[in-house]
């Protein structure tokens, strides 16, 4: 057999930290201070991860070993996800949403050893370092040590103060491109979070993949707003990606209202931004209050739910883009992105690829498998449940005494995602449902995320989720939980007839509830498992007969 001429060249994080650091001098990380930008340039980034690691070897840091972070997005956290795998140990960022019980479990789950954490969050951290017995030390972010209180046995050293004599090179080692180089959690919707682990090849691939016009297209002209927190799957994998192509990253740190967030925007200028619904539905408000012009972005990549129709269409005209994408922590997280096919000859023709989750990169493999436990065809019309496969795709959860293969998880090789889905013909794919979310009435299925998706794009309704409850007659019906624009948008007999034309009548619902705030989990989606919990144990106030 012929062998190749190539070079091996590994794909590792420190050669994406030299290449940036040495190539982009022009490109920036720009946090948000609340009143204006502070920069760190990408050569001020790698030195600073060299520093780190400096630093943290003195600490007795050493190839494998676990750095947590807790902290917001910004310049300190960028020079972190440079220095900590660069030199061999494991990043593990630390999900600041997570219950107490949560977090103290993925510390200990993950054996940190060190822990960087914003001052801002420290009082959050501070009870948690009690029932975590094998972290060592905890570095401290854009304030004092006193901002954490730490029990006997932990370190506390201020950030600037411990990396300020260090020197801004550090003899990156010769890791192998497989080994590990970032942890994540999965959010631990159904039972405890479940640790996922990239390696240096895996992240370095998935970068190449957003900078692909099948991806999100970053280039070196681009300023990204990331919003999607750095904590929550290595923020859609923009702090790689952007070192690979050169582009500048805004910041929000702890500034994600909306308003704070028209200000960056404005200031800053971005070309892209990413980040969950929830977020651009508070943007779209802020912006019906205090129009702003926002047109100068290209695109606002939307991934973590669906996107209602209706607000695609809003930010059409504010002359914004909204492209969905989709993934989880599994797939890290870039799995499919819906971009229009060529020769699409109208918007509607157009619309209907938008509002799809897209079409998969070559390196990701997908298909759909029947209740029967067989392939569906890729038609349009067949479900099923969504498996995945590629470099990319976790293959096992991490445990400490050897990764594991769940088979409610694994399937021969592939990932079950436990999405329902259909894939048309030219490879289109579009999530129905959370397999766990679709509502069974009467023998027939509905489908949670269309039939809310339709009752948000009433202009009264700000935002809804749907959940399935339990019926004598039906044994399920769809119960809306529900925030509106004025108390008199609370007859839920005009909201039942705007949906008359728009589903099947035996769809509309019959309980309703309206409040302030749909309950979201740590990662920005809707909480059905919390709505269906507060249901049960009758703490909404329910209008509507369901005997109608």
């Amino acid at each position: 057999m012929i062998q190749s001429t190539m070079q091996h060249g590994a794909l590792t994080i420190s050669s994406l930290v030299e290449y940036s650091r040495r190539i982009f001098p022009e490109a920036s990380i720009r946090t948000w201070t609340g009143e204006g930008f502070r920069d760190m340039s990408f050569a001020e980034v790698g030195d600073t991860g060299a520093k780190i690691a400096n630093a943290l070897t003195k600490l007795g840091v050493q190839r494998g070993d676990r750095v947590a972070t807790f902290m917001w997005n910004n310049n300190e956290h960028q020079a972190i996800y440079a220095g900590v795998p660069s030199m061999g140990a494991i990043l593990h960022t630390l999900n600041l949403r997570l219950s107490p019980e949560q977090a103290v479990f993925i510390i200990n789950h993950a054996d940190d050893k060190v822990i960087f954490v914003d001052a801002s969050v420290a009082p959050m951290l501070s009870p948690y370092l009690q029932g975590t017995p094998h972290v060592q030390h905890v570095i401290v972010c854009n304030g004092p040590v006193d901002a954490v209180s730490a029990p006997e046995g932990v370190t506390v050293h201020q950030f600037d103060e411990l990396i300020a004599d260090e020197s801004t090179t550090y003899e990156w080692p010769d890791v192998d491109e497989t080994d590990a180089a970032v942890m994540c959690y999965t959010s631990g919707t159904t039972g405890d979070p479940k640790g996922v682990v990239y390696s240096h090849r895996s992240i370095y691939l998935h970068s190449m993949s957003i900078t692909t016009t099948m991806g999100m297209g970053l280039s070196s002209t681009d300023t990204m707003l990331a919003i999607v927190p750095m904590f929550h799957v290595m923020s859609w994998g923009l702090p790689f990606a952007a070192m690979m192509a050169g582009s500048t990253l805004i910041m929000p740190d702890r500034f994600l209202q909306p308003e704070p967030l028209l200000a960056m925007i404005d200031s800053g200028r971005p070309t892209l931004a990413a980040a969950v619904p929830t977020i651009w539905q508070g943007v779209s408000a802020q912006l019906d209050a205090n129009p702003q012009d926002i047109s100068h972005l290209r695109e606002v990549i939307v991934g973590g739910a669906a996107v209602p129709p209706a607000m695609i269409k809003k930010f059409d005209g504010y002359g914004v883009r909204i492209t969905h994408a989709w993934g989880m922590t599994e797939t890290s997280p870039l799995g499919s992105v819906a971009r229009p096919p060529m020769g699409v000859e109208t918007e509607e023709a157009e619309f209907a690829y938008r509002v799809t989750q897209g079409r998969f990169p070559a390196q990701v493999a997908a298909r759909i498998i029947g209740d029967d436990g067989q392939a569906q065809p890729w038609d349009g019309e067949s479900v099923g449940e969504l498996e995945v496969a590629g470099p990319w795709i976790t293959a096992s959860y991490y445990q400490p005494e050897g990764n594991v293969v769940d088979e409610s998880k694994f399937d021969d090789g592939w990932l079950r995602t436990g999405d329902v889905a259909t894939i048309t013909p030219d490879g289109f794919m579009t999530i129905v449902d959370r397999a766990k979310d679709m509502i069974k009435t009467g023998g027939e299925w509905i489908s949670s995320v269309e039939l809310e998706n339709i009752i948000a794009s009433n202009p009264a309704i700000v935002e809804a989720t749907v959940v399935g409850v339990p019926d004598k007659k039906w044994d399920e019906r769809p119960f809306v939980l529900a925030v509106v624009r004025t108390d008199e948008d609370t007859d839920i007999d005009a909201h039942k007839k705007y949906l008359e034309d728009l589903v099947p009548r035996w769809q509309i619902p019959e309980r309703w509830s309206f409040v302030t705030e749909v309950p979201k989990t740590s990662v920005g989606k809707f909480d059905k498992k919390r709505v269906r919990k507060h249901y049960a144990e009758g703490d909404y106030t329910i209008i509507g007969d369901p005997e109608a």
